[in-house]
């Protein structure tokens, strides 16, 4: 069952996929209209893949890298969705829809271990701190998307290219809005994770703090992102500065998910 729900994702994101990178080349309301229905049967395949793992480990997917990635790609699916309907950026999906696409697909090829789930990862701190972290990730990724797209719209309008795809994409005003109300979302997720996973670690390891790689890149990632949105409310920062900050946010984020692991042991 869970094969047959994951392998039905995939389908459906590919065809979504296929359908949002269309958008970019011809503006069509009903490519766009089939590209969201689409999407959506997909996220609704992916969550109730997600049912069923639940059901059968008894706890959220969120303990291996390969349950983890398609978590991540899930909730990227349901953040994109609410900004798509909300701003009608479906250029947007461009650039969120592949991502979720190939996070699942990696996830697919991925072998979990199957085990008991050990002591420390009982803790309903865990949980919390894992379930904010996820959030505040997927909340990143639209933001970084849309500093790409920003940033691609403003090199047409620098160069005075403004051909079709330049009028495909949103304005500089509602892809900075979008970006705005991305971070705004994404910060307090992320502040209130490394929280809950100070008093988790103490609760673990008997300190709030040890500086592991895991602390220490979270706590890099939370200083780009305050740093960005300081900016902005104080200096007034738009455009490019906070397109690139964002960028590099979301690589910091990509480097505290998938380029280090946590210093306690699972």
């Amino acid at each position: 069952m869970a094969h047959i729900f994951h392998v039905l994702t995939i389908a459906l994101y590919a065809a979504a996929t296929a359908a949002y990178l269309a958008c970019l080349f011809c503006s069509s309301d009903t490519i766009i209209l089939w590209g969201r229905r689409i999407l959506a049967g997909g996220c609704f395949a992916h969550i109730l893949s997600t049912i069923h793992l639940v059901s059968l480990k008894r706890h959220l997917p969120l303990t291996e890298m390969q349950e983890s990635l398609s978590f991540l790609a899930l909730l990227l699916v349901v953040f994109f969705l609410f900004f798509e309907r909300k701003y009608r950026v479906a250029t947007l999906g461009s650039f969120i829809t592949p991502l979720a696409l190939l996070m699942l697909i990696v996830s697919g090829g991925l072998h979990g271990e199957a085990r008991e789930l050990p002591p420390i990862l009982q803790s309903n701190w865990f949980w919390f701190h894992t379930m904010l972290a996820f959030m505040s990730y997927a909340a990143f990724a639209i933001a970084c998307g849309v500093a790409v797209i920003y940033l691609l719209q403003r090199h047409f309008l620098k160069k005075k290219n403004l051909g079709p795809l330049f009028r495909r994409l949103p304005s500089l005003e509602t892809l900075d809005e979008i970006s705005y109300r991305a971070l705004s979302a994404g910060f307090p997720l992320l502040t209130a994770a490394i929280i809950s996973g100070a008093i988790w670690s103490e609760q673990a390891a008997g300190s709030y703090w040890t500086w592991d790689p895991k602390q220490t890149w979270s706590f890099v990632t939370w200083l780009v992102y305050a740093a960005l949105l300081h900016g902005r409310l104080t200096a007034g920062w738009r455009g490019r500065r906070a397109a690139i900050l964002s960028i590099i946010g979301f690589i910091a984020v990509l480097v505290t998910f998938l380029g280090v692991k946590h210093g306690i042991s699972w």
